[in-house]
This record gives structure tokens, C-alpha cells and sequence, in this order.
């Protein structure tokens, strides 16, 4: 099976800078790119033909990546149907997807697109999202980490897997973060928690999260790991994270829906979600 990295486009501009994005990171991996885009069925008006058909949606966004990447392996593929089980279906076997959080639809208060919201629950593989405020931005790698949400409890492989593989690549640092609550008790107790419980009880989590990473530092000697442990919700600390981060990386199993969900809407860079 050929490996390949495969990015979903429409007529968006958004979509464009997830394709950009797609092709910078095929290049870094020595893979061929596939820019795929799925028209629905039905026969449109003329008006929705705008700016071009949507048999050459596909096409143009090629164009435009080997204009700019003139070493990138890149093909473009037309496909017609529904875009969730189609994209679903082409990239079965990708290495990896890329996608822009939402594409061309008109609720344009929405962060997130309901393709790439069922796609970050179904995809076989890695999907990446990316926001399209980083057009301009040198991304990925735009800053000097990736960070990875890592539940020190029960850690996700193919998380962790992902994200030291994407820091050593890019040769950057990888950060990261674990986000852990107060025991039940003391989070429901109107007595404030002593100083010297909360550093007991921190003490504990860093100790957890040091031997979760400790054989993934044995397989990965070169990447340099800051380990964070931090008092605050999950979405609100990887948030905070993806501000000075060059790609933020979740697991599906170890990030509720409501986790992964509150991430995405509040995300400042591309976010990788990995199945376990």
C-alpha cells in the first residue's frame, strides 16, 4: 500500500491553507501528496459554480501547491457523493489527512465544519485540523514545539507516538502537558486546600506523568521533552498551549468529546487527532 498524505479541499480559501499545509508536511516526510475534493451529486445552479466547477476544484488547488512547492508529488483526485464517507473511504490507508476546520458552508460563526467534526471521531488515521488564520504563517514548526496532551493515567500510543515522530521530524521541542483536578473531595470542600496537600497531590502527578514518558524518552533520545503538569481543564491548558505551539496533538480515546470539541473551537494551530 503506497503511503500518502491526503488533504481535503472545496472552493475556500481556508481549505487552501490546510492544503498548504498538507503539502509542506509531505515534503518534510517524502511522501506524495493527493489533494482530494468531493462534489455532491446533484447538478448545481450556475451561480454555484463559482469561482470554478467543482470537477476542477481539485485541480486548481494543484496548481496553486506546485506553483509554490515545485519539488512537491502531488495529484489531484475528483470524487462525487456525500464528503464525510467519501473522504472517509479514499483515506483508509493515508498516512495522514489534513483538513481546515471548516471550509466553504455559510455559518461563518462556526469554528468548527461538520466534515471535519465527524472526520476527528471516524478517520482511521491521524487527521490534522488547521485554522485558516495561519494563512501567511511558516507553518508547521511556525514556533518551537509540539505539544501533546498526555493523560498520565492512561496515555494514548498513537498520541505520543504521533507527537514525538512529528517533533523529531521538524527537530523541535515537545512539550508535553498534563492536565490534572483536584481529588473529589477537596475540589467539593468549602475549606480552601492547603499548600502543602496541592504540592503533595502535584508531587504525585509529575511522578505519573515521568514514568508514562519514560520509555517513549528511551525511543526518542534526540527529542527534547518539557513535561507540564498543570492544574486547569484539558481543553483550557492545550488552548493556552496552542498559542506558542507549531501543532497540538490529542488522542481520540484519552480526549472526551466535549475535551476535543472545546480545543478545536479555541485552537490556535493545527491540531492532530490520533486514534489509539
Amino acid at each position: 500500500m503506497e503511503r500518502v498524505i491526503i488533504t481535503g479541499v472545496d472552493r475556500s480559501a481556508r481549505s487552501r491553507v490546510a492544503a498548504d499545509w498538507a503539502a509542506r508536511e509531505a515534503l518534510r516526510r517524502g511522501l506524495p501528496l493527493r489533494v482530494v475534493h468531493v462534489a455532491p451529486p446533484e447538478n448545481l445552479d450556475p451561480v454555484e459554480h463559482w469561482p470554478y466547477r467543482p470537477d476542477t476544484v481539485a485541480d486548481h488547488v494543484v496548481a496553486e501547491l506546485t506553483a509554490r512547492h515545485p519539488s512537491l508529488t502531488v495529484r489531484a483526485v475528483s470524487l462525487t457523493g456525500a464528503p464525510v464517507p467519501e473522504l472517509r473511504a479514499v483515506s483508509a490507508h493515508a498516512e495522514l489527512v489534513v483538513l481546515g476546520l471548516r471550509g466553504e458552508g455559510r455559518h461563518a460563526g462556526i469554528a468548527l465544519g461538520s466534515t471535519a467534526a465527524a472526520l476527528a471521531t471516524e478517520c482511521a488515521g491521524p487527521l490534522v485540523l488547521v485554522p485558516g488564520t495561519l494563512a501567511g504563517r511558516d507553518v508547521p514548526g511556525h514556533t518551537d514545539a509540539v505539544t501533546v496532551g498526555g493523560d498520565a493515567r492512561d496515555p494514548s500510543v498513537g498520541a505520543l507516538g504521533f507527537a514525538f515522530e512529528s517533533a523529531r521530524l521538524h527537530r523541535v521541542r515537545l512539550h508535553v502537558v498534563h492536565a490534572w483536578a483536584l481529588p473529589v473531595g477537596a475540589a467539593a470542600s468549602p475549606v480552601p486546600v492547603s499548600e502543602t496537600d496541592r504540592a503533595t497531590w502535584e508531587d504525585h502527578e509529575e511522578d505519573l506523568l515521568s514514568d508514562a514518558l519514560r520509555p517513549w524518552r528511551r525511543k526518542y533520545p534526540e527529542v527534547d521533552v518539557q513535561e507540564d503538569v498543570l492544574l486547569f481543564p484539558p481543553a483550557e491548558a492545550l488552548a493556552h498551549a496552542s498559542e506558542t505551539s507549531g501543532l497540538v496533538v490529542i488522542g481520540r480515546h484519552t480526549a472526551p468529546g466535549s475535551t476535543a470539541l472545546a480545543l478545536l473551537e479555541h485552537a490556535r494551530c493545527p491540531v492532530a487527532v490520533v486514534p489509539s
